[in-house]
């Protein structure tokens, strides 16, 4: 009999249809709410993605392996699967989430899990978005590492991090696998997008660090791993039932019928070559939720590093994510624009003018530039203001978006370890309110030495002093001020982001249940 190893997984959710995403412990055929799919083999695992139409506004549901039910369990404690198709009012999201077992705090997100399970439906979120870093195949837990000694027998492999796509599948098998998680992602709608911990820290922080990192023997390999698993785990539930249809790397491996790990593999080493300015894959994506959109943007694997370049995503990426922030047709109008970042846009203003000068620094010849460098990598400075020219065309595109009909426009972010909220001002007042939400981490929170550091980064006398230092070295005049309204808050939460007409409020909710933060973005509901 075919067992259930990891979900149901509730990913794509529209007005009438949705993708539920499951992995098996053998060739099966899952059945769901009426609907089948065929499991695809990837190595040692099997999965499916099964495509549910014609919904009405709720669906509970069963999951079955060859006919046989297999979840929700006989004695599961939780209340039943259900797919919600109506209007969307609330979202949650944060980043950082390291395994259940690790000792980093509370867990917010099976904290919050277990807090909706006493909670009436109509108040649980509609849309759930992961902001990166679900698995820190850098940092695996001690059972994993020990595991992955007793599997490798003295290969070159690096001690301690995961290479292969099986290794990352474990990590996925930890995080996930917690029974107030996997009931939590069986209900509320999840988008998802990587960051370095996903792959390896510091991933694609510069050209520099590509050309260290191909040097290592087991580099190949750790790439095509980990992109070949978040493809699987989590990218292909993004897509939504027009974006399946049209995507030939899904075609192929519901067709080959035998194990497409090489496939995968293969499409993995050309999804990280860049070629003039190019990358072959695009992993941002739009979602709409009603009168809410999200475009989530990838900032790490689309990176354009080489031919003296250097940009978040290439140009023709970017030209496809400011099209998709446009009104225009009728129906494809918002309210709320989100801009899905797992890097924030706004930080604090010291450490946001210390990245743009280190970038200049690292341009340097000689000394200068490598010492730089060096600094770069040690203190994480890849963030949008480390990418300039990246980060002055995004503010120019949020500024137009919020001129052009939208009430809001956020960008929600994580990776920093503490949560803040910033609101921007352009030198054009803009018709909607225009603000940068954080909350990191969901389960990481960092020693307490580094909360000093946190709160100095955000002090008027350092961003005076670092502005003075930016100018002096060509760094240009930010296009807008921002200030921050909420924060830095510490410690593991989950975020969420409310909304009522054309007004919208942040909160954040801690590990342990408390409210740390409401802030309300956009005009009074009337």
């Amino acid at each position: 009999m075919a067992k259930l190893v990891l979900g149901p997984l509730l990913r794509h959710v529209n007005e009438t249809s949705a993708t539920v995403w499951v992995e098996t412990d053998c060739s099966c055929e899952v059945t769901i709410a009426g609907h089948t799919a065929r499991t695809f083999q990837v190595g040692d695992q099997h999965f499916a993605l099964v495509r549910l139409e014609n919904l009405g506004p709720r669906t509970e549901y069963d999951v079955e392996l060859d006919q046989e039910t297999v979840w929700p369990e006989p004695d599961s404690k939780f209340p039943r699967p259900v797919i919600r198709t109506g209007e969307v009012r609330r979202i949650a999201f944060g980043s950082c989430r390291a395994a259940p077992s690790q000792p980093v705090g509370p867990d917010a997100l099976d904290a919050f899990a277990q807090r909706l399970m006493n909670t009436p439906e109509r108040d649980w979120p509609q849309a759930l978005i992961l902001l990166g870093d679900q698995v820190y195949a850098d940092e695996p837990t001690e059972a994993t590492k020990q595991w992955l000694r007793d599997h490798r027998h003295g290969t070159e492999e690096p001690d301690g991090e995961v290479v292969h796509f099986g290794e990352y599948a474990r990590l996925y098998h930890e995080t996930w696998g917690d029974p107030e998680i996997r009931w939590l992602l069986s209900v509320v709608p999840t988008s998802m997008i990587f960051d370095d911990h996903d792959v390896r820290d510091d991933w694609n922080t510069s050209a520099v660090w590509r050309k260290e990192m191909e040097g290592k023997r087991w580099w190949r390999d750790r790439i095509r791993g980990a992109i070949a698993s978040y493809w699987v785990y989590q990218h292909l539930g993004n897509l939504g039932p027009d974006e399946l249809a049209r995507d030939p790397l899904y075609a192929k491996v519901k067709a080959q019928g035998t194990d497409v790990l090489p496939l995968l593999e293969e499409f993995a080493e050309k999804a990280d070559e860049e070629a003039a300015g190019r990358k072959s894959t695009w992993w941002s994506f739009r979602r709409d939720f009603g009168r809410t959109r999200l475009l989530m943007i990838d900032t790490r694997c689309g990176r354009i590093l080489e031919d003296g370049k250097r940009q978040m995503v290439s140009d023709d990426e970017f030209e496809w994510i400011e099209r998709n922030t446009e009104h225009g047709n009728a129906g494809d109008d918002y309210d709320h624009l989100l801009i899905g970042s797992s890097l924030p846009w706004l930080m604090p203003h010291a450490l946001s003018h210390f990245q743009s000068l280190n970038e200049v620094g690292a341009r340097k010849p000689g000394w200068q530039g490598k010492a730089a460098e060096k600094i770069r990598q040690a203190a994480d400075l890849e963030h949008w203001p480390a990418f300039r020219e990246s980060f002055d065309r995004l503010s120019r595109m949020i500024e137009k978006a919020a001129n052009n009909g939208a009430a809001t426009v956020c960008v929600l972010s994580g990776d920093v370890h503490h949560s803040y909220v910033a609101e921007a001002e352009f030198s054009t007042p803009t018709n909607a309110a225009v603000a940068q939400l954080v909350c990191s981490p969901v389960h990481n929170e960092p020693p307490n030495v580094f909360l000093p550091l946190f709160r100095l980064s955000w002090s008027r006398a350092a961003a005076w002093v670092f502005r003075g230092l930016a100018t002096l070295a060509g760094v240009p005049k930010d296009l807008m001020r921002w200030r921050k309204t909420s924060g830095p808050h510490f410690g593991n939460s989950v975020a969420l982001l409310d909304f009522d007409g054309r007004s919208a409020r942040y909160r954040l909710v801690s590990a342990t249940g408390g409210e740390t933060a409401s802030v309300l973005l956009g005009r009074e509901p009337q």
